[in-house]
Parts: C-alpha cells; sequence; structure tokens
C-alpha cells in the first residue's frame, strides 16, 4: 500500500444518507486531491487514532459540501468512523479487495470453497467492496448459481461477518416465510401466540426488498424495530419475544448490505435467499426454525416440485449448521389477508389479534397453523396439539396482550401513519367467479402507490380467488399519498388488474399442480 497522504483534512460530517456505503467528499481544489491523483468514485481509506474506514470518492466542486482543507464523510461513513467533526483525518488510495478475484472467478462458473466465501463476505462486511463490486457478486451469485455446498460455504460466511447470540436456552425457536405473497404478516400474530405459550421466540426479520411491506416495515407501524443489541437481549428475556429489525443488531451484517444492493436490481435468488435466511436466525440464537414457502402461479415458488426441492435445501442447509429446520408448503395463489402496504398490513394482524368478527379469515387460520407448529417444537407438545393450543391463546386474548406488551417494551411508535388520501376502486369487468389473483401486479401496484416508504400506501382487496362479482364490483382499492405515485399505480392498474373474472369456476388455478 502506499505511503499516507502527509497532509491532514478537516473532518466534516455531509448530511447525506448513503444507505449502507461509505462515501467520502474531497474537493477538487484540495491539495490531496492534486498531489495524490485520486479520481472520482475510486476507493479511500480514512485513518485517525487508529480508527479506519474504507470509503467510494466523490469530487465536488462546491464550497458549501466541503471546502479544499475539509474531508467530508456520508452520515453512514461518519457513524462507522467514530471521530469528532473537525478532527485531522489522513487519507490514502485504499488497495481492491483480493477476494474481487473470487468474484471474477463465480461469474466464469468456478465453484468456490470455504475459505474464498469467507474472504468474500468479510471485506462485504468490512465496506471494502463499492456498490459496483457488491452488484457483480449478487449477479455472480444469481446468474452463475450456487450448488447446495456452495450455499452452505455463503451461509457459514455470512454467520461469521458479525456477531452471534446466544440466550443460554436449550430451545430458540423462529418462523420465517420467504416471502412472495402480499399480505402475509403471520409472523406478527405467531410470535404474541408462542411468546405467550412460553417458548423464546426472538423475531429478527428484514425490511422489504422487492415487496410492498416486511414484517419490520410493518411492525414499524406499532412500535420502534430499531433495537440496539442491549435492549434486544432485555425485551426478549422479559417478554419471551420480540418483532425487531435485524439491521440494528449487527447480525450477518453482511446480509444488510447485500439486500441493499439486491432492493434496487429486484434480485432475489434462490441461493441468496437460502443464506440469507439461514444466517440470520442462526446467528440471532435459534435452535429451531420453521420455513413457510408459499406456492403458487405468481409466486416466488411456482410448482411443487420447487417447492419440495427448495424445502430440501433449506433442511439440507439448516442441519449442517446446527439449526433443527422445519419446511411447511403453503397456499401461494393470492394474497394472505385484505391489506397490502405496512398500514393496512397492521390493521389486517390487529383484527386478528383482537377476535374481530371482520378479521381476514385466511390470515387468522394460516397464523394458527404456523403457530400450532412452532410450539410443536416443544417436546412435550405431542404432534398435532399445538394448533389447539395456539387457538385457545389467540381466543382468550393473551396473545393481544402479549402483543401489546411487545410493543410498549420495544417503544411505542410516537408517529401517526394514516391512509393515503388519494383512493381509486378498480372494478369488476364482467360478471363470474374471482378465478386468478397475480401476487406480483398487485405486489407491484402497492409499491407504485408508494409502500413502503409511504407505509399508508398500498391496495386493499375487497374479494379472493372463488368469489362471486358482479361488472361494476369493486375488486381492490389503492391508497397514495402523492399524486405522482397514485398517477403510477392507477395506470398499471387500468393496464393489467391482476385479477381475473371468469363465468366458469374449472378456470381457477389449483395450488398443488
Amino acid at each position: 500500500m502506499n505511503n499516507l497522504a502527509t497532509e491532514t483534512l478537516s473532518l466534516k460530517r455531509v448530511a447525506i444518507d448513503t444507505y449502507h456505503e461509505h462515501v467520502a467528499f474531497m474537493h477538487r481544489d484540495c491539495p490531496a486531491y492534486k498531489a495524490e491523483g485520486f479520481q472520482a468514485l475510486s476507493k479511500i481509506e480514512v485513518q485517525q487514532n487508529g480508527r479506519r474506514i474504507l470509503a467510494v470518492l466523490n469530487v465536488v466542486d462546491d464550497d458549501c459540501i466541503v471546502s479544499p482543507t475539509e474531508l467530508g464523510l456520508s452520515e453512514e461513513a461518519f457513524r462507522h468512523l467514530e471521530l469528532d467533526e473537525q478532527t485531522p483525518v489522513r487519507v490514502n488510495h485504499a488497495e481492491p479487495p483480493h477476494s474481487m478475484e473470487y468474484v471474477r472467478q463465480k461469474l466464469a462458473g468456478t465453484r468456490l470453497n470455504q475459505t474464498k466465501f469467507d474472504e468474500i463476505i468479510q471485506d462485504i462486511a468490512d465496506n471494502r467492496y463499492a456498490k459496483t463490486e457488491i452488484a457483480a457478486f449478487v449477479v455472480a451469485v444469481s446468474e452463475a448459481g450456487l450448488d447446495r455446498d456452495e450455499i452452505l460455504y455463503l451461509t457459514r460466511a455470512m454467520v461469521s461477518s458479525g456477531q452471534q447470540l446466544d440466550w443460554k436456552e436449550q430451545q430458540v425457536v423462529d418462523k420465517h416465510c420467504i416471502g412472495g405473497i402480499p399480505g402475509n404478516r403471520t409472523s406478527m400474530v405467531v410470535v404474541p401466540i408462542v411468546a405467550s405459550f412460553g417458548l423464546l421466540i426472538p423475531k429478527t426479520s428484514s425490511r422489504a426488498i422487492t415487496s410492498p411491506a416486511g414484517t419490520a416495515d410493518t411492525m414499524e407501524v406499532l412500535a420502534n424495530v430499531d433495537l440496539p443489541m442491549e435492549l434486544l437481549d432485555q425485551i426478549v428475556r422479559e417478554q419471551r419475544g420480540c418483532l425487531a429489525w435485524g439491521g440494528t443488531a449487527k447480525l450477518a451484517p453482511a446480509d444488510d448490505i447485500l439486500i441493499s444492493v439486491e432492493r434496487p436490481l429486484a434480485i432475489d435468488s434462490q441461493a441468496q435467499m437460502v443464506a440469507s435466511i439461514l444466517s440470520k436466525k442462526r446467528a440471532c440464537g435459534s435452535t429451531h426454525l420453521l420455513i413457510d414457502i408459499p406456492a403458487g402461479p405468481q409466486a416466488k415458488v411456482r410448482t411443487m416440485k420447487e417447492a419440495m426441492q427448495l424445502r430440501k435445501l433449506f433442511e439440507y442447509v439448516g442441519d449442517r449448521i446446527g439449526l433443527v429446520t422445519e419446511v411447511v408448503i403453503t397456499d401461494g395463489r393470492q394474497p394472505v389477508g385484505r391489506g397490502i402496504g405496512p398500514v393496512l398490513e397492521c390493521q389486517d394482524v390487529m383484527r386478528v389479534l383482537e377476535n374481530d368478527p371482520d378479521a381476514p379469515h385466511d390470515l387468522r387460520e394460516k397464523s394458527l397453523q404456523l403457530a400450532g407448529r412452532v410450539i410443536e417444537f416443544d417436546a412435550s407438545i405431542r404432534g398435532g396439539a399445538g394448533y389447539d393450543i395456539a387457538r385457545d391463546i389467540l381466543d382468550s386474548g393473551r396473545a393481544l396482550a402479549k402483543m401489546h406488551q411487545i410493543i410498549n417494551a420495544q417503544g411505542k411508535q410516537s408517529l401517526q401513519f394514516p391512509l393515503g388520501e388519494m383512493t381509486l376502486d378498480i372494478v369488476a369487468d364482467q360478471d363470474g367467479l374471482v378465478v386468478e389473483i397475480d401476487n406480483l401486479v398487485l405486489a407491484r401496484i402497492a409499491r407504485l402507490a408508494g409502500a413502503p416508504m409511504d407505509k399508508g400506501a398500498g391496495v386493499y382487496i375487497f374479494r379472493k380467488l372463488g368469489d362471486r362479482v358482479v361488472k361494476g364490483d369493486p375488486l381492490y382499492r389503492i391508497y397514495a399519498q402523492f399524486r405522482a405515485d397514485f398517477h403510477f399505480a392507477k395506470r398499471l392498474a387500468e393496464q393489467q388488474s391482476g385479477i381475473r373474472i371468469s363465468p366458469n369456476a374449472s378456470d381457477m388455478s389449483h395450488w398443488m399442480d
């Protein structure tokens, strides 16, 4: 590596959110810039007092951003360097990560071993990769493909990239859905049921990648989900469960960095998905995990054959990282519940927990089935008895009480998130039965309406598979807060409603096909 630049620059915090990427700002007239031959978008090392970070360099011509004697750091970079403003710092060229050679090998179709995955993931966790380099790895995993042992190596590497929790309990349970089904907020019902039963269930979830909402996005309507490790530990031990975002806990941190690139690329490969889910659960200290794989024509998994293959993959990797993994394959032909989007999904969840007669039956029933399977991880519960136990806990109001305890422990949300004021009903174009609901289209409409960034945006569904409709009946309602979002969602819904109506019941697809 080159010798450190002798010139020091005064550190400045630049209030720009670069989301999981360290970015530095240097003035074009900076003496170091001219002397050291830096180039825009090159990686630099910022160092002082034993602290160092790597950052992507942006060159500016505006003295209001940084002067020629200053080095600006984005919010993410400034937070990680942990130095005060105006601290003199030294800047140097950063060596490109050696592990990029392994990424190039993977792009060429070479099979990688554990050591190479360890080096790649550690470099990503240490922010040695630029976003373009991370994108190359994501594409390599998605397009070149990984065999099951490579997925195991990737999972182990991701577990090792951050801290790992040990709850000092023999059994720590969790459940996770692979996603792809709008409105499928079963975790927010399962966790309070299972915690009320007494099993430890520290549920950490990701935010949405390509969907209109993740569990963390929806739970954030009710409570704080960005929990420091000490508070997370306290809440779980006192309440026997939590519903938190996994990013702040630094569990498998490389996963969150990879997700930040997968989201804009709309890439969610099976290999990365398995490694992401299992590494997070193992790092969180789980010993027993229930995986929900919805299968359907417009789900992530289209056929029963694919679902069985994925099930075997989860079980293979889970077993080898010390995680008892059980997989259930569920009906993924349509959204679960009525709401798609954080606020609308939250309303569905609370109606189920409150035993509201208007609660969506499918969300209630699926949540009870999954909670029952998790409860049966307890060796003292005979197979098949878990469902009745879960139903009794829900019907008695104990699950609702536990949810309120978890909300209060995590910190009740102080902000209000009203539903979008601009609405549009999409109506049936003929008489008949609802024979097909396109999950992908409805999810995209909800995202165009503003979800999950605008928590009050989304879609509320009035009709489900098998329902009879008359021409002009409302099928679903779009909610949006901003005019541009509203028009984007309206345009897609009018081009492609996502719901097919037919006079013939035989046109309805069957999820077991």
